[in-house]
């Protein structure tokens, strides 16, 4: 499914979700992720002495994704783009397609003196996504939702790799993780209106319903490495 309604600019999206109300959460009341709770990676980039690190991944809607490592401590900024295709499709209604190679992603700038990038994606599966969906997320279809890292270089490579590995060698999911490790591709940050999409409309009910959980897990299952206001990308502008 496409979210036919998600681009459209915040005022037009606050009309849409009083219209939509009650009745949009019934019709997808059986879409929404759950939450696992995980072991850390066995395998972690060693501690060093940089200051910051990006990460990059894709789990379905990045307006889920980014509002939770928005709410992470040691992260800087969460960017919402598209990562796996060309330059020349990295836009939303070219992406939502399906057949540019494009997934929806978020580009993640961390402190890895404050959160590895092993815990990054310990977050990264258990809360921000389901890694055991294959080219979907709860309501939404298509390759462009699909869950995939693209590593920054071979060292995060090793760690994701290693970290899959060890999650389905433990049976963490009830099924295999399906994420792909997708080196070689360059981030391409998503338009304007898509930033800050959780945290500027929290009252839209595919927010309500499909990513407000995703940040009370987090609170939850990581409550030392939650911060309540989030890091913005338009700070002072929601």
């Amino acid at each position: 499914m496409t979210r036919s309604f998600s681009a459209r600019p915040a005022a037009a999206a606050a009309f849409a979700a009083a219209l939509l109300g009650a009745a949009w959460l019934a019709t997808h009341a059986l879409s929404a992720e759950a939450a696992h709770r995980i072991p850390p990676p066995a395998l972690d980039e060693p501690a060093g002495s940089a200051t910051r690190e990006v990460a990059v991944v894709a789990g379905g809607c990045f307006w889920g994704v980014q509002g939770v490592f928005q709410h992470v401590k040691g992260v800087s900024e969460a960017v919402s783009g598209y990562d796996g295709g060309a330059a020349a499709t990295a836009h939303y209604e070219m992406t939502s397609r399906g057949d540019t190679g494009h997934a929806e992603s978020v580009q993640i700038a961390f402190d890895p003196r404050v959160i590895s990038y092993g815990r990054i994606l310990q977050i990264f599966f258990s809360v921000a996504h389901d890694p055991t969906e294959l080219d979907r997320q709860g309501p939404d279809t298509g390759t462009q939702y699909r869950s995939a890292i693209f590593p920054q270089d071979a060292e995060q490579a090793r760690v994701a790799k290693a970290y899959i590995a060890q999650l389905d060698a433990a049976h963490a999911f009830d099924r295999a993780i399906v994420t792909s490790i997708e080196p070689g591709h360059t981030f391409y940050r998503a338009e304007d209106y898509h930033q800050d999409f959780l945290a500027r409309n929290p009252s839209y009910p595919y927010i309500v319903f499909n990513d407000l959980p995703k940040i009370e897990d987090l609170q939850r299952l990581y409550p030392d490495r939650y911060r309540a206001d989030p890091v913005l990308v338009f700070a002072g502008r929601t």
